[in-house]
């Protein structure tokens, strides 16, 4: 999650600390989810999924 940045920021994140790494050997779909909260409306702003 994020407050006021990119979503993309939080996908990067996930890639360089290695979050889902874990979850590699598992045969099961990984997505990483990336989730932007504005604090102006108070409600998510941006969002990006990926597998």
């Amino acid at each position: 999650y994020k407050l006021d940045r990119p979503a993309v920021e939080a996908i990067e994140q996930i890639e360089r600390k290695g979050y889902a790494r874990e979850y590699g050997h598992d045969s099961r779909p990984v997505y990483r989810i990336g989730c932007t909260f504005s604090s102006e409306t108070g409600t998510v702003s941006d969002w990006v999924c990926e597998e």
